[in-house]
């Protein structure tokens, strides 16, 4: 099975390492994803961006993952939560100066941290982004909230139904899934379906988060696009994370069968 899609693969890029490989990226017109960390994102500002856009030949869809070390959006401590929104915050308006689509943020969730209660997780999350999704709506953005650490999705759904923003929605990632998951891919994806909007694509072994490109470790690409064709989710921002030219490379094969950067097919 191959992935059927109605805009171009979005590439990982952290925004610090733009600059390296800014001629790659011009030749194979790619579209981005760019990483802003904590250091990204206190070098960004107005100046900054601009020349970033200019140095681009053509004219990329862009997407925008925030940052997480540190941060905790379903923090019960309040100051943390400031914190976080702050940097949130920052991100989205970083976002909006790139003239971004989507911005994606981890959903801090862990099940031994929050001793197996999502609820705390939740009422925390919620204070941070109700307002945040109407802060994204200003700017025309859209959230999307990726699995890292979960077993299996039901705190994303209970995420993005209480927010029950048209704007706020999910990312699933299928390296994580391959890591964390105690359950299906149908089952997760059964759960997250209605609230997708976009997806990370990188495989590993199942043991560590390796970010190899897809087709080389163990995770099952074709049930995915198998699923997904049966969702009916052809508008979906998909996203390749994987950490190398080579892996980009392989990737874009991989995913569209041929050497091209993935132009739609079907």
């Amino acid at each position: 099975a191959k992935l059927r899609l109605q805009r171009p693969l979005n590439f990982h890029i952290p925004y610090g390492r733009i600059g390296e490989y800014i001629s790659f990226i011009n030749e194979q017109r790619l579209n981005l994803e760019i990483f802003f960390n904590a250091e990204g994102l206190d070098s960004a500002d107005e100046e900054s961006i601009e020349r970033l856009r200019r140095s681009f030949s053509h004219t990329p869809y862009l997407t925008v993952h925030g940052p997480f070390m540190d941060l905790s959006p379903g923090a019960v401590d309040p100051l943390i939560r400031r914190v976080t929104v702050e940097r949130f915050s920052r991100t989205l308006d970083i976002a909006a100066l790139l003239g971004a689509g989507t911005v994606v943020f981890h959903s801090g969730y862990e099940r031994w941290k929050y001793d197996h209660r999502p609820e705390v997780w939740l009422e925390g999350s919620l204070r941070t982004w109700e307002p945040l999704a109407a802060l994204a709506e200003s700017k025309g953005l859209g959230i999307a909230i990726e699995n890292i650490f979960e077993d299996e999705p039901s705190n994303l759904k209970m995420l993005a139904e209480a927010v029950g923003a048209g704007n706020f929605g999910l990312c699933f990632d299928t390296g994580h899934f391959n890591i964390f998951s105690r359950t299906t891919l149908e089952e997760w994806l059964e759960v997250v379906g209605p609230y997708l909007t976009e997806l990370h694509l990188h495989d590993n072994d199942g043991t560590r988060d390796s970010h190899l490109a897809p087709g080389e470790g163990t995770f099952d690409f074709d049930a995915l696009f198998r699923i997904l064709e049966g969702l009916d989710r052809k508008d979906l921002v998909v996203t390749v994370e994987t950490h190398s030219l080579d892996g980009v490379e392989r990737s874009i094969t991989f995913l569209t069968g041929s050497a091209d950067h993935g132009r739609p097919s079907g």
